[in-house]
């Protein structure tokens, strides 16, 4: 006998935040297609699929490492087979909104590493700005190709209780993920053939064409076929797994620090055939180790005299040095008067409430409703040195109370927002989580474009808001259907 939806779905909660599958206990008619799939199935063979999804990640070692744990290891990348969908009608709000931001944001950091007119016309704090640990004043003055800064992004995006989007935080400087988000289409594939075309999904798979075309776009030479390469750190960061993906996915050398050499302001590659000039460089590696000479002199990650022919125009990086000014935790509170400014436009999607910890008075209301609030460090990333007000101790709160009267600067403060949940099949059964979602928008001279769908994270404990797969969060496929 085959399996109703709702005996699927029976003892299905959502902890009374918004459910993108439920509205009124009544299955939303986009979710309704593979729901029925699902029931169909049932109990067993979807814990089949489960397995395979498990044997398929392990044998294509799609990997993470996952800091907080003490062994150090490289973990298999916990994927939940349901798809989360979106509408078509959502996605064209969500579009439109990170278009519109990432046009203010690079308008921002061409300004402020050249005229800082939003300084001086007061729409941000001088002292902001000078403050950051990530605005890079060894490349005031570098003109970068067509005035590009964020050629790559990954826009972290949650629901909020009444189903609106908010911005959560803007990754502009080596966002990673994406990599996963193109397995997760893939192994999808794999496990319910055909169910991608009969339910008229977005494709994603065309990524590293676009960031290829992109990437080429960029040369300082006027050749036929520039050089592009991939510059990692190596096999200890925890994203070697996308970029080596990523590397064979373009067709594109993947390179560490040692085999590049400048020589009169121009970047080499080290070849079987002798040197071979580099044209752009799609760096994974931090501003801070990319140059010895005009960073930091232990780093054995970068070149030397690398930043020298960037200033010369002799090569193009990707993404642009000092982007960190503008995904500082800090800054971003002032995003959208930037988009004011800049655009003389209302922001299409709103950030989350955020209180600066160096205004007395906004430090002294989170204080007092700290039990309420997140805090988070500015410059940490992966869900590090974050304090969850709703699960923390009276003493992990009192220690947090001291850090921020000690350097202010380095926190903000935010409401808890209760993301919003999707059906995941974990323990045997459909259950919800939380989740987040990090499209991925490649800028190039042609204009902004982003991919339909992103990585959508996954907290894999029950009741948790915390998705960072540092943390050992999972993720699943992303559907944009029309």
């Amino acid at each position: 006998m085959v399996m109703q939806v709702e005996e699927l779905l029976s003892g299905y909660q959502h902890a009374y935040a918004w459910d993108e599958m439920l509205e009124k206990n009544r299955v939303r008619d986009h979710y309704l297609p593979i729901m029925q799939k699902l029931a169909a199935m049932g109990f067993d063979n979807i814990k089949q699929h489960h397995a395979q999804a498990s044997e398929l990640f392990m044998s294509q070692g799609i990997t993470f490492t996952v800091y907080s744990d003490d062994a150090g290891i490289e973990r298999i990348f916990p994927f939940d087979i349901i798809p989360r969908i979106i509408t078509a009608a959502e996605w064209a709000h969500v579009e439109a909104g990170i278009k519109q931001r990432l046009k203010a944001l690079n308008m921002f950091l061409k300004d402020i590493y050249h005229e800082q007119n939003i300084i001086r016309d007061r729409m941000i704090p001088a002292w902001l700005i000078a403050s950051c640990p990530h605005f890079t004043r060894e490349v005031y003055g570098i003109h970068v190709p067509y005035d590009l800064y964020v050629h790559i992004s990954g826009i972290d995006l949650i629901r909020g209780e009444d189903g609106t989007f908010f911005i959560l935080e803007d990754n502009l400087r080596t966002p990673s993920g994406v990599s996963y988000m193109l397995e997760n289409r893939e192994v999808t594939k794999r496990l319910f053939p055909g169910l991608i075309n009969t339910n008229h999904v977005r494709m994603v798979n065309n990524y590293p064409l676009l960031l290829h075309h992109n990437l080429l776009s960029l040369s300082p030479r006027n050749v036929k076929n520039p050089v592009v390469v991939i510059l990692t750190p190596g096999i200890f960061n925890s994203a070697y797994y996308e970029h080596t993906f990523l590397a064979r996915q373009m067709g594109i050398p993947l390179v560490e620090g040692r085999d590049l050499v400048v020589v009169n302001h121009k970047v080499f590659m080290k070849t079987t055939r002798g040197l071979e000039q580099v044209d752009v460089i799609y760096r994974r590696v931090d501003d801070e180790f990319l140059d010895p000479i005009t960073f930091q002199p232990d780093s054995i990650l970068g070149v030397a005299g690398l930043i020298g022919a960037y200033r010369k125009g002799n090569v193009a990086i990707v993404n642009a040095l000092g982007n960190g000014v503008a995904d500082d935790k800090a800054v971003y509170a002032y995003v959208p008067n930037m988009i004011r400014y800049y655009l003389n436009e209302e922001p299409i999607l709103p950030n989350v409430p955020t209180y600066s910890m160096s205004d007395k008075m906004q430090q002294e209301h989170v204080f007092k409703n700290m039990e309420k609030m997140v805090i988070k460090r500015t410059n940490q990333s992966g869900g590090y040195g974050m304090l969850m007000g709703n699960k923390a101790t009276e003493e992990e709160m009192e220690s947090f109370r001291k850090k921020i009267l000690e350097n202010p600067r380095e926190f903000i403060a935010q409401p808890i927002v209760k993301l919003s949940t999707v059906p995941c099949f974990l323990d045997g059964k459909i259950t919800s989580r939380h989740v987040d979602l990090r499209p991925y928008a490649l800028c190039g001279p042609g204009g902004i474009e982003i991919v339909p769908g992103g990585l959508t994270r996954v907290a894999l404990k029950e009741g948790s808001l915390v998705v960072n797969s540092s943390q050992g969060g999972g993720s699943k496929d992303t559907w944009i259907i029309d």
